[in-house]
C-alpha cells in the first residue's frame, strides 16, 4: 500500500492567516501544512481519509486521477469541508464515491451538505453512496478496515487500521481496548499538536509516550500546529524511529 500525506496541519493550517511567527514565515516546504488528510493507494482501491477544506488542491497537487472511497474520522470542518469537490471524479470517472462514516458524522454531512441529499437532484451535484460504520471492521474492496475508538476530548471519533498501517488524528485519550487493536502495527500515524498542554489533542510529549507504548517500526506525527516549532528543529530531537510527517511525504506499508 502506498501512503501519501496530503495534509499534516491542524485546523488553521500553516502558515496561519496574519501570523508572523518563525514557522509561518519559514521557507522550508516541510513547514507548509494543509489541513490533515491522507491518501491510501492499495492493490484495488484509492482511498482518502478525511476531505478537509484543502481537498481540491490536495488532489491536484498529488496528481490523483482516481478515487473510490472517503473514510471520515469525525465531523469537524477541517475534516469534512471539501466533500463537494468529489464532483470531477463523479463526472469524469462516471461513478459514485463511497462514503464511510458513523451515523453521527452522516447527520453532520446531511446538515452541512443538505443539497446533496435533497429530493431535487440538480445536475452536477456530488454523487455518493453512504455506508454506516461503527465498532466492527468493514471492507473496502479487498481491504479490511479496522475501526479504532478514540476520544477527541469528549467527542468520540475514529481512527483506522489497514494491515500494518494505523492512522489516528485528533486524539486526546485512547482506550485500552483500542490499544489492543493497534498492537503489531508496523507504521503508526498519530497527532502531535504542540508542546504546550491542550484540551483535545496530544501534545508532543504525549504523542511520543503513546508511540513508545505501541512500539511500531516507524511512527509519523501529523495534525501539527505552528506552535510545535520548525520541522527541522523538532525532528532532530525525536527518537530515531519517530518522524514528523510533512505534506507530500510518501511511504509504503503492508
Amino acid at each position: 500500500m502506498k501512503i501519501t500525506f496530503l495534509g499534516t496541519g491542524t485546523s488553521q493550517g500553516i502558515p496561519v492567516i496574519t501570523c508572523s511567527c518563525a514557522v509561518c514565515q519559514s521557507a522550508d516546504h516541510k513547514d507548509k501544512r494543509l489541513r490533515v488528510s491522507v491518501l491510501l493507494e492499495t492493490a484495488d482501491k484509492t482511498i482518502v481519509i478525511d476531505s478537509g477544506p484543502d481537498f481540491r488542491y490536495q488532489m491536484l497537487r498529488s496528481g490523483v486521477k482516481d478515487l473510490d472511497a472517503i473514510l471520515f474520522t469525525h465531523e469537524h470542518k477541517d475534516h469534512i469541508a471539501g466533500l463537494d469537490d468529489i464532483r470531477p471524479f463523479n463526472y469524469l470517472l462516471k461513478k459514485n464515491i463511497d462514503i464511510y462514516a458513523t451515523e453521527r458524522v452522516q447527520h453532520a454531512l446531511r446538515r452541512e451538505f443538505s443539497y446533496i441529499f435533497s429530493e431535487i437532484h440538480y445536475p452536477g451535484l456530488p454523487q455518493i453512496d453512504l455506508h454506516t460504520i461503527g465498532d466492527e471492521a468493514f471492507q473496502v474492496g479487498e481491504n479490511e478496515i479496522i475501526t479504532l475508538d478514540i476520544m477527541h476530548y469528549k467527542l468520540p471519533i475514529l481512527g483506522f487500521r489497514i494491515g500494518g498501517f494505523t492512522y489516528i488524528t485528533d486524539a486526546k485519550t485512547i482506550p485500552d481496548a483500542t490499544i489492543e487493536k493497534i498492537k503489531g502495527t508496523r507504521v503508526l500515524v498519530v497527532n502531535a499538536l504542540q508542546k504546550e498542554p491542550h484540551i483535545s489533542h496530544f501534545t508532543l510529549d504525549e504523542a511520543i509516550a503513546f508511540a513508545k507504548k505501541i512500539d511500531a517500526e516507524t511512527t509519523y506525527f501529523t495534525h501539527i500546529s505552528h506552535n510545535l516549532g520548525l520541522h527541522e528543529h523538532v525532528e532532530k530531537d525525536l527518537p530515531a524511529n519517530i518522524k514528523l510527517a510533512y505534506d507530500g511525504l510518501t511511504i509504503l506499508s503492508e
